[in-house]
C-alpha cells in the first residue's frame, strides 16, 4: 500500500457534525459468552462481498459466542481498511455483524513526502474496494514543489491480501520517475515494475517473494531483482499495533553485473515489538540492511527526514551509505481512540495519539560500523489516525549534531516508509 491524500480529511475530522461512536463494539447484552450461535448475518455491506468478511471470522454457526473471539475478529476486520464502524448485535441465537463502509472512490489531491524530494504534490484517483473483493487500486501523479515540475513521478498501485480466495497477498507497483537526484547525483529517469507476494501458509507465518524489473535510462539499463523471505507476525493488528511482535528476514539479489551495472545481495532484517499498558503503547523497532557485492551510487541509502532519521530534516550527500541500520524506541499515548464520523455523506474514522521517541541511525560503506557512523535524535509530536493513510505524522526532532529542532511530517507508519528510501 502506497500513499494518497484524502481531500479535506484533516479538517473533516475536526468539524464533523455527525454522531461519533466507538468504531468496534458489542451492542447487546444478549451477546454473552457461551450463548449458542444459531445463525450469522451481515448488515451494511453495500459494496463489499460477504466472503471478504467471512474469511476473517472465527465464530461459526453451531458454536458459542465469545467476547474475546469477537475482539480478535474486529481487529482483523479493521485491518481491511474498509469499514469505519463495526459492531455485533444479538437477537436470541441470531448474531448480526453491523458495518459502516468507508468511502470507496477517492478522486483527490495527492501528497507524498520523501527524504530525497521533500514534499511532492499532485492528483490521485483510488478505489479501496474494487469489485467488492478488497482489492485496492490507485493511480498518481506527483511533482516536487521545489522547484515545481522538475521532479515528477507517475504511479499505479494495486494490492489485496487474497488471490482467488487463497491467503496469498499481492502488491503490484508500476512507477515512472523523471527527476534529478541531488543526493546521489544522477538523473533518475527510470521505470519500475514490481510484484510482492505474501503467502500466509499457517496463521502467523508467511513466505515472501519479490520480482522486480527496473530500467534506468541514464545508467546501467536493466536491473532485475529477485527475493525470498519469511515473516513471523504475532501483532494484534497490522494497523495501529498495540501488542505483539513482527519479524521479517529477506534475501534479495540485485543486478546482473557488467561494466556499469550492479551485482549484490541484500540481507534484510526487520524486527518490531509492541506492548501496551492502558493508553500507553511502547514500540521498539530495528531495520538492518546489509549489501555485500558491487553497489553503485544510485542505490546508496540516505538518511535524514521523517522516514529515516528525524533529527536531520534535510538529507545530504554526506549521509549516504551501502549498508544501514535504523533503530527506534517510541512511546505513544492514545489521546482519542478511533471514532467513526460522516461528513457530506462520506464515512471515515479518526483518532489522535501523542508520541515521543528516540531515533538512531547507522550508515556505512565497508566493514563493521563504528561510532563515527552513528547519529541519534529525540522527537515528539502528534499522530492523526485516518483511513487509507494509516496516520498523518506531525513531529519535531532534535539531534545534538544539528543543534536545533527540525519539524517534519509524513504519512503511514515509519516502519513502512523507511523501507522505500533506496529509491
Amino acid at each position: 500500500m502506497k500513499t494518497f491524500l484524502l481531500a479535506g480529511v484533516v479538517s473533516a475530522f475536526v468539524s464533523a457534525n455527525a454522531a461519533e461512536s466507538d468504531s468496534l463494539r458489542v451492542d447487546s447484552d444478549q451477546c454473552s459468552d457461551g450463548a449458542k450461535i444459531e445463525s450469522i448475518e451481515f448488515e451494511g455491506l453495500e459494496h463489499t462481498k460477504p466472503r471478504v468478511v467471512w474469511r476473517e471470522l472465527t465464530h461459526k454457526v453451531g458454536g458459542e459466542f465469545s467476547q474475546k473471539t469477537f475482539e480478535s475478529e474486529k481487529l482483523r476486520l479493521q485491518d481491511l481498511d474498509l469499514f469505519t464502524d463495526i459492531y455485533v448485535s444479538c437477537k436470541g441465537g441470531n448474531v448480526v455483524y453491523n458495518f459502516k463502509e468507508i468511502f470507496r472512490w477517492i478522486p483527490s489531491p495527492d501528497s507524498k513526502t520523501t527524504d530525497r524530494d521533500g514534499l511532492m504534490l499532485g492528483l490521485a484517483l483510488a478505489n479501496l474496494n474494487v469489485l467488492g473483493e478488497d482489492i485496492r487500486a490507485e493511480v498518481h501523479y506527483r511533482t516536487a514543489i521545489d522547484p515545481f515540475f522538475e521532479n515528477n513521478e507517475y504511479a499505479f498501485y494495486a494490492s489485496s491480501p487474497y488471490l482467488f480466495g487463497i491467503p496469498l497477498g499481492w502488491n503490484i507497483d508500476f512507477t515512472r520517475t523523471d527527476s534529478w537526484d541531488d543526493l546521489r547525483e544522477f538523473k533518475d529517469a527510470s521505470w519500475l515494475l514490481s510484484l510482492d507476494l505474501n503467502w500466509k501458509f499457517v496463521p502467523h507465518y508467511s513466505l515472501l517473494g519479490k520480482l522486480t524489473y527496473r530500467y534506468l535510462e541514464k545508467g546501467p539499463g536493466v536491473l532485475p531483482e529477485f527475493g525470498l523471505g519469511f515473516a513471523v507476525d504475532y501483532r494484534d493488528s497490522e494497523l495501529d499495533t498495540r501488542k505483539g511482535i513482527y519479524f521479517e528476514s529477506d534475501v534479495t539479489h540485485v543486478g546482473v553485473g557488467g561494466k556499469r551495472g550492479e551485482n549484490f545481495v541484500e540481507f534484510l532484517e526487520d524486527a518490531r515489538a509492541y506492548y501496551s499498558i492502558g493508553r500507553f503503547v511502547t514500540g521498539a523497532t530495528a531495520l538492518v540492511r546489509l549489501r555485500p557485492g558491487d553497489v553503485k551510487r544510485y542505490d546508496y541509502f540516505y538518511h535524514g527526514g521523517t522516514n529515516s532519521f528525524r533529527g536531520l530534516n534535510s538529507p545530504d550527500a554526506e549521509h549516504l551509505g551501502v549498508h544501514e541500520m535504523l533503530l527506534n524506541l517510541e512511546e505513544r499515548f492514545v489521546l482519542l481512540e478511533r471514532r467513526s464520523a460522516s461528513l457530506w455523506g462520506i464515512n471515515f474514522f479518526y483518532g489522535i495519539q501523542l508520541v515521543a521517541g528516540f531515533d538512531a541511525s547507522v550508515l556505512w560503506d565497508k566493514g563493521a560500523p563504528g561510532w563515527k557512523n552513528y547519529e541519534g535524535a529525540v522527537y515528539g509530536g502528534l499522530h492523526i489516525v485516518i483511513p487509507a493513510l494509516d496516520r498523518i505524522r506531525l513531529e519535531v526532532g532534535y539531534s545534538p549534531d544539528t543543534g536545533k529542532p527540525k519539524f517534519s511530517w509524513g504519512i503511514l507508519g515509519k516502519t513502512t516508509t523507511q523501507r522505500w528510501r533506496s529509491r
